[in-house]
């Protein structure tokens, strides 16, 4: 008589080989990651692990998958709220990425700075493309509609929308690379607090110009957000 499947646990088991395939990635690297790691960190069988994935790359696709569904999580009730205006949606998208990154497990303050690094670092080239990649293809059609509402209420001058989301998207997520180095290397004492302000103000003028609104319209970095970071 075949065996049959419990849905619910297959996925949970499915699961903690991807929170182990995670956890592993921001310790020591995508690519001195072994399958046998993750087996170790289980204590699981090989046929365990190719039961529900046929290869490392499998795992980091369902990794890639996972981290993108977390962070787009907190984007999406904000691009649909009706009681929002499409500037106030806009600005509300980094403090949301911002939430999810603060709510991920791994990421204690005292472990920051190392993750940091071995995120950064070429053993994690591949993760940080394909999360690049999946990250701008999910958060893209999102941005589009925001655009759009901003474009009816005469709020933002854009001749395409499509194309200023893809941008935008392209900003946000080298906004989030370029924070983290200037993280380091101010820890490093290789920048001053000031190189820091000034590197992130000019994103500031970057989103405005890519929304065609009034220099100011935008929220700038201010000294209380960032010293608690970068001082």
């Amino acid at each position: 008589m075949p065996r049959t499947l419990d849905p619910e646990a297959h996925a949970l088991r499915r699961d903690a080989f991807v929170d182990a395939a995670i956890g592993l990635i921001a310790s020591k690297g995508y690519e001195q990651l072994s399958i046998q790691d993750v087996l170790d960190e289980l204590g699981a069988s090989k046929g365990a692990f190719y039961h529900y994935f046929d290869s490392k790359a499998a795992l980091l696709a369902a990794v890639v998958e996972r981290m993108v569904e977390a962070a787009t999580a907190t984007i999406e009730p904000i691009a649909g709220d009706p009681c929002l205006s499409a500037l106030q949606k806009l600005q509300a998208v980094l403090p949301g990425i911002a939430q999810w990154k603060g709510q991920r497990p791994e990421l204690r303050p005292e472990r920051l700075p190392e993750l940091m690094e071995t995120w950064l670092s070429d053993e994690n080239a591949i993760v940080r493309e394909r999360m690049r990649r999946a990250v701008s293809a999910r958060l893209t059609p999102l941005l589009v509609a925001i655009l759009r509402q901003g474009i009816t209420d005469g709020a933002f001058s854009v001749s395409s929308p499509e194309g200023a989301a893809s941008v935008f998207v392209a900003l946000i997520l080298g906004l989030n690379e370029t924070a983290t180095q200037l993280y380091l290397a101010r820890r490093a004492r290789a920048v001053s607090f000031d190189d820091v302000k000034c590197t992130l103000t000019a994103y500031t003028g970057a989103f405005e110009g890519i929304l065609g609104i009034p220099r100011g319209s935008w929220p700038g970095v201010d000294d209380a957000t960032l010293r608690p970071w970068f001082d």
